[in-house]
């Protein structure tokens, strides 16, 4: 095992961690202080490790806080996004034909529009909720998983395994999910290393714009928004939400990247 995918390993394993426990270990309420002019704007040390806001809320619990939305909407869109293309994509690699004809013209028409672009649009016609960036940010990221596993599948489906399943009688669905798909583990693992982090980082982007975790509720790319007009005042704001997405980005790019060599090479992870 290389050290890019342990490193990706380890990273990964801990933001599923601080998703899970994050709220529980803040040392405050996310919300507090508010309406305290004294605490607003400390910078780090004290009681306040990584400092407070203009509201006077400590940055660390709102940080904890905002791990299971940011991360949550990560994993959930791309469990979303990863089936979605699995089960196109595969259906139209083993039926081939006309639905594989139009999948194909389908993603390459959604692939032409920018998805940031997309997802303004969608956000922008209902009321902001998570469990609307969810759907919004699954339903727009399956295009690259069901290209992918389409020429897996179309590529599987002629190997003599799959013909002597034909032969023996096998049901379609049965050759499919029991014999193709676990086949076709590698390539769609590596796409949903490689969703999560597009998903935390497309929900900062909404929450950058005003348009991603409705307040009160904390999210790091909500945090950023916080913290522009004080940059310079007090840049911690900003900085350590900052961090945390480019960390969690840089995690599950490191793991895909470990995966997809260690499938090429023929090994396990």
């Amino acid at each position: 095992m290389s050290r890019g995918m342990r490193a990706g390993i380890l990273g990964a394993g801990a933001l599923f961690l601080l998703a899970i426990l994050g709220p529980s270990l803040a040392p405050h309420d996310p919300l507090e202080h508010i309406g305290f002019p004294g605490n607003a704007l400390r910078p780090p040390g004290g009681g306040f490790l990584l400092g407070t806001d203009d509201y006077g809320r400590d940055v660390l619990s709102r940080l904890l806080a905002g791990a299971p939305v940011s991360l949550g909407i990560g994993f959930a869109s791309a469990a979303l996004a990863v089936s979605l293309g699995t089960i196109l994509g595969a259906a139209a690699g083993f039926r081939g034909g006309a639905l594989e004809a139009v999948l194909l013209r389908l993603v390459d028409l959604l692939l032409a529009f920018p998805r940031l672009v997309l997802l303004l649009l969608l956000v922008a016609l209902f009321d902001r909720s998570i469990p609307l960036l969810v759907l919004v940010i699954g339903a727009t990221g399956w295009m690259q998983t069901a290209r992918i596993v389409r020429a897996e599948v179309a590529s599987l489906r002629a190997r003599p395994f799959v013909e002597a399943g034909r032969a023996l009688g096998l049901p379609g669905s049965r050759l499919l999910f029991r014999h193709i798909l676990p086949n076709c583990a590698a390539p769609i693992l590596v796409s949903a290393s490689l969703a999560v982090g597009a998903g935390i980082l497309l929900e900062a982007s909404l929450s950058f714009l005003g348009l991603g975790v409705p307040p009160p509720a904390a999210s790091w790319g909500w945090m950023l928004k916080e913290g522009r007009d004080v940059l310079r005042q007090a840049p911690w704001i900003s900085i350590f939400p900052g961090l945390m997405i480019l960390l969690s980005v840089v995690a599950f790019q490191a793991l895909a990247d470990g995966l997809r060599r260690t499938f090429a090479a023929g090994g396990a992870p």
